[in-house]
C-alpha cells in the first residue's frame, strides 16, 4: 500500500498498473532497481510515489530528520535534457501542491541563475531535478560531501539514453561518490527496452548489486504506415523523393489534431519547415520548428504551445525525442530512415501518449530503395528486435576531469577514490599504475608537461589532494561536461534578439549579406563579430540551410539485420508486404540488369562506364561501416595494382570507382574480402593517424588540457584544433604510452571506423556465396551509391539535371 498515491490516484480518476505497485512496495522495502514500462504508462510516478511515502514514513529516516536542524536534501532525480526536467518539475510539484505537502522540488538545469543555486546550497529542498552535469558541478563545490550527506534517493531518467554516452560515464562516477558518502543511497533507473537491459542494470546499480528489475507486462499497440509515392522511380537518388511527398505529408497532418514530424538533422528539419511554410502558408502560425540549436526561449515556447494544443504540427529532430509529455500530439511522421528500431519505437511513443492508446507513425522514406526499410521497420517491431547501448569504457579523459572536480570541491584521498571509480563498470579494468598516471597529469603535468606551471594543478596537504588556485578552480567549473561539439556561434538579431547557436565551420564559409535559413526564417548576414553572427530578416528567395557536424550517424547493426531479412522477402511472389509489392518493378528491373542476391548470397557488381571501372559491394551494414569497408578494399587492390579510388556509399553498399582494370572474378573478390589481417589492413590503409588528431580534440577538452573558453566567448575552432594537435604531437613524439592517446586511437576504431561491426561483416561476407555481376551498365542498386559521388562532382545548381538526364539515359528514354 501506498497512501499517498492511493489517495492521489483516486482522485484523479486513475487505477494504478501493477508495474507501480510493485515499483512501490520494493521501494518501501530499501530496493535499487531498474523500472522497464511503455512511454505514456506513468513511470514517473512509479518511483515518485515510492520517494514521498519513504520521506514521510520510513522510521530510520524520521530519526534522522530529527537530528538535522535544517532541511537536507532527500532525493536527485537526473535527466539527459533541460526540456525533460521541466516535465518532471510540473509532474512532481503538481502532486506536492494536490496532496498540500510540505516536500518541496526545485531545477537546478543550465538555466538555474546563480542567485538560485546558491540559494539552494544554504538551503536545500527535499528534491532537486538536475543534470548529470549539474551533479558534477554541487561535486565541484566546498562542502559538497556535507551536502549529499542525507541523500536518500537517486533517480536515473531515460538511463539508456545516457548509457551509450561518455555523459553515462559522468553518471558512473557521480554515483561512485554518492554511495561512499552515503551508504544507505537508493539507486532507481528509469529505462526503455534496449537489448542489454540486464547490464545496463548492473552499469547503475554496480557489480553483485541486489537491485529488483520492474518491467512492465504492458504492450504499446503501435500501427506503422509507409507513406508510398504515386509513381516508382526505378533508378533512386538519395533525397531524391523526400520533399516530392510534402503533399501527401500535409494530408496525413490534416488528418490529425497535432503532429510531430521527425527529422534524422537540423538541417533537414528546417528545410521541411521552410518548404510547408512556402507551399502552404495558411500553415504560418500553427506549424512550428524545435531543434537543439534554437534558443531556450523558441524551445520553450513550442513545448508550451503543443501542450496546450495550440500547434497544428511541429517539425523536429530528436530534441523532442525523450519523455516529454505532449498529450495532445495523436499523430508522428518520420522522414527518411530513423537509422535504428529504439529511435523509432522512441518516436513512435509520442503520439498516443497514455495507456492504451494506439501509437500512430508514418514513414516517409527518401529515396525508392528507401521503401524497403518501412517493411524492415515492421519486421524489427514485430519480432522485438532492440538495439544494445554499448557502453564507454576507460574513458581516461573524463576520470581526469573527475578527480579535478573533487579537488576544487572537498579534495580526495587517492587510495579511497581508486578503490571506488574501481566498482565503475567503465573503470573495473584500470590498473594502479594508470590511475597514477592520471593523477600525475594532474599533479605536475606527466612526463611531458611538468615545465608548465599551468599544469601543475593539485597540491597534497595532510593527504588530500586539492586545487589551491581560484583561476583553474573556476576555469573547471566553466568546463564540466562531457559533451563536445564544433565551437558554435550565437546567432542575433540587429535588436539582441537571440535566435539560437550554429557552428563556427559553417559561418566561416559566408560572405556578408548571404541568406540561410535558420529557426525557421530567412536571414541575412550583416557582419560576424566576436562569436555573434548579426543577422537580419530578408525576403531573398535563394539562401543556403546551415549544416551541423552531429547530423552524420549510421544506421544500427539491428535494423541492418532486419534490411537483410527484407531483402530475403523479394524473391517471395505471395503473402508480401506493401512495400515489398510496390517495390517489384524495381527488383525486377535489377534481376533483368544484374542479379537479386538471396539468403547468405552477398552480390557483388564490376561496371566498366565512360566514368572508369565501378565496383560495387553490397553488405547492408550502413553507411559509415560501408566507408571504412570500401577504404580497406582500396588499400588491398592498391597492393594488387596501383590506383587512384574515389569512393562512395550508402547505407545499403559501397563503390569503388577508378581508372584502372582488374581481373576481378569470384576468387579475386573472396580474396578481397577476407577477414584476415583485417586490423593491420585498416591501420595502414585509412590515415587513422589524423583521424585520431581530430579525435584528440575533444579528449583534450574534457580532460582540460585545452581550455575551451568563457561563456559567451569560446575559443575559435581553429585555435582549439591547434592546441590539442599540439599536444597530440608532442604525446606522439615524446609519450607513446600517454593513456589519452590511447584512447584517441581506441574511440577512432571503436566508434568511428567501428572495427567491431566491419570485422562482424566480413566474418559474415566469408560464409556467404558471392553473386559476381558484370551488368552493361548501372542498376537500381547502384545508380543511388554513384549518385553520391557525382553529386561531388558538380555544382549545387547542376548535378540534379545531369543525374536526371543520365537517369533518362539508363531508362532508354533519350539517346
Amino acid at each position: 500500500m501506498n497512501q499517498f498515491a492511493d489517495v492521489w490516484f483516486h482522485n484523479q480518476g486513475w487505477e494504478p498498473h501493477t508495474f507501480q505497485r510493485k515499483a512501490w512496495s520494493a521501494i518501501s522495502k530499501g530496493h535499487s532497481g531498474l523500472l522497464n514500462a511503455p512511454t505514456g504508462f506513468g513511470k514517473t510516478f512509479a518511483i515518485w510515489f515510492g520517494v514521498l511515502a519513504h520521506y514521510y514514513e520510513d522510521k530510520a529516516y524520521q530519526k534522522q530528520k530529527k537530528r538535522h536542524r535544517q532541511t537536507k536534501l532527500h532525493a536527485i532525480w537526473i535527466t539527459p535534457l533541460r526540456a525533460l526536467s521541466k516535465e518532471i518539475y510540473k509532474a512532481t510539484t503538481k502532486v506536492s501542491d494536490d496532496l498540500d505537502l510540505d516536500y518541496t522540488v526545485e531545477l537546478r538545469t543550465g538555466d538555474t541563475t546563480v542567485a538560485q543555486r546558491q540559494k539552494q546550497r544554504k538551503k536545500p529542498p527535499q528534491a532537486l531535478i538536475t543534470t548529470p552535469e549539474s551533479v558534477h558541478l554541487l561535486l565541484a563545490s566546498k562542502e559538497a560531501v556535507a551536502f549529499f550527506s542525507a541523500l536518500e534517493f537517486i533517480v536515473v531518467d531515460e538511463w539508456h539514453e545516457l548509457l551509450g554516452s561518455k555523459r553515462g560515464v559522468l553518471v558512473e562516477l557521480a554515483l561512485s561518490r554518492l554511495k561512499a558518502i552515503n551508504p544507505r543511497l537508493k539507486i532507481w533507473g528509469i529505462s526503455a527496452t534496449i537489448g542489454n537491459l540486464g547490464e545496463a542494470q548492473e552499469i547503475l546499480l554496480g557489480k553483485e548489486h541486489n537491485g529488483v528489475m520492474v518491467k512492465a507486462a504492458l504492450k504499446k499497440q503501435i500501427a506503422i504506415e509507409t507513406v508510398l509515392p504515386d509513381s516508382l522511380e526505378k533508378f533512386p537518388w538519395a533525397g531524391h523523393l523526400g520533399i516530392r511527398l510534402l503533399d501527401k505529408v500535409i494530408a496525413l497532418v490534416r488528418q490529425y489534431n497535432s503532429t510531430l514530424i521527425f527529422t534524422n538533422t537540423r538541417s533537414q528539419a528546417e528545410i521541411w519547415y521552410q518548404q510547408i511554410i512556402m507551399h502552404y502558408p495558411e500553415f504560418a502560425g500553427i506549424l512550428a520548428i524545435h531543434h537543439g540549436s534554437l534558443s531556450d526561449e523558441v524551445r520553450f515556447w513550442v513545448e508550451d504551445a503543443l501542450h496546450e494544443g495550440r500547434l497544428k504540427a511541429v517539425v523536429c529532430t530528436s530534441s523532442l525525442d525523450l519523455g516529454v509529455d505532449f498529450r495532445p500530439v495523436d499523430c508522428v511522421i518520420q522522414i527518411g530512415s530513423p537509422k535504428g528500431v529504439a529511435r523509432f519505437l522512441q518516436r513512435a511513443g509520442r503520439s498516443g501518449h497514455r495507456p492504451h492508446e494506439t501509437s500512430y507513425i508514418y514513414y516517409v522514406p527518401t529515396n525508392s530503395l528507401e521503401i524497403i526499410e518501412g517493411d524492415s521497420l515492421k519486421y524489427a517491431v514485430k519480432e522485438q528486435i532492440i538495439e544494445q547501448r554499448i557502453p564507454y569504457v576507460r574513458s581516461f579523459d573524463v576520470l581526469i576531469q573527475y578527480l579535478m572536480t573533487l579537488a576544487v570541491g572537498d579534495g580526495f584521498a587517492a587510495n579511497q577514490i581508486f578503490e571506488e571509480v574501481r566498482g565503475t563498470h567503465c573503470f573495473a579494468s584500470v590498473t594502479r599504475q594508470e590511475f597514477d598516471d592520471c593523477m600525475a597529469m594532474l599533479i605536475h603535468g606527466g612526463k611531458t608537461l611538468h615545465a608548465y606551471d599551468d599544469f601543475h594543478r593539485l597540491v597534497l596537504q595532510d593527504g588530500i589532494y586539492r586545487v589551491e588556485s581560484r583561476k583553474l578552480a573556476m576555469r573547471h567549473r566553466l568546463s564540466i561536461g562531457a559533451i563536445v561539439s564544433d565551437a558554435m556561434m550565437k546567432v542575433k538579431f540587429m535588436s539582441g534578439k537571440y535566435l539560437g547557436s550554429i557552428e563556427e565551420s559553417f559561418i566561416s564559409k559566408l560572405n556578408t549579406g548571404d541568406v540561410f535559413w535558420f529557426s525557421g526564417r530567412q536571414l541575412e548576414l550583416l557582419h560576424v563579430r566576436n562569436m555573434e553572427v548579426v543577422v537580419r530578416p530578408t525576403s531573398k528567395s535563394k539562401g543556403v540551410v546551415p549544416s551541423w557536424m552531429g547530423g552524420r550517424f549510421s544506421i544500427s547493426p539491428d535494423l541492418g539485420v532486419a534490411i537483410r531479412h527484407s531483402f530475403q522477402a523479394i524473391q517471395q511472389t505471395k503473402r508480401v508486404s506493401p512495400e515489398i509489392e510496390f517495390l517489384r518493378p524495381l527488383f525486377e528491373e535489377q534481376a533483368r540488369r544484374s542479379a537479386l542476391p538471396k539468403t547468405d548470397e552477398l552480390l557483388v557488381e564490376y561496371i566498366s562506364t565512360k566514368y572508369g571501372y565501378h565496383l560495387f559491394v553490397y553488405p547492408f551494414d550502413g553507411k559509415l561501416v560501408h566507408e571504412g569497408m570500401a577504404q580497406v578494399l582500396a588499400y588491398r587492390l592498391g597492393k594488387i595494382k596501383p590506383a587512384t579510388f574515389s569512393i562512395a556509399s550508402n547505407e545499403y553498399g559501397f563503390e569503388l570507382l577508378s581508372a584502372t582494370d582488374y581481373p576481378v572474378d569470384d576468387n579475386f573478390i573472396k580474396d578481397l574480402l577476407s577477414p584476415n589481417h583485417l586490423h593491420q589492413d585498416i591501420t595502414s590503409g585509412i590515415n587513422v593517424q589524423e583521424m585520431a588528431r581530430r579525435r584528440f580534440r575533444d579528449i583534450a577538452g574534457i580532460a582540460g588540457l585545452v581550455f575551451q573558453g568563457f561563456p559567451g566567448k569560446g575559443m575559435k575552432t581553429k585555435h582549439l584544433q591547434a592546441n590539442a594537435g599540439l599536444f597530440f604531437s608532442v604525446f606522439e613524439d615524446y609519450d607513446p604510452t600517454n593513456l589519452l592517446l590511447r584512447e584517441a586511437y581506441d574511440e577512432v576504431f571503436d566508434f568511428q571506423l567501428e572495427e567491431g561491426r566491419m570485422q562482424l561483416a566480413f566474418e559474415r561476407i566469408a560464409d556467404h556465396a558471392i553473386v559476381l555481376a558484370f551488368p552493361k551498365n548501372l542498376t537500381p542498386f547502384s545508380f543511388p551509391i554513384f549518385s553520391e559521388s557525382f553529386r561531388e562532382k558538380y555544382s549545387n545548381e547542376d548535378w540534379q539535371s545531369r543525374l536526371e538526364l543520365l537517369k533518362l539515359q539508363l531508362e532508354g528514354k533519350v539517346e
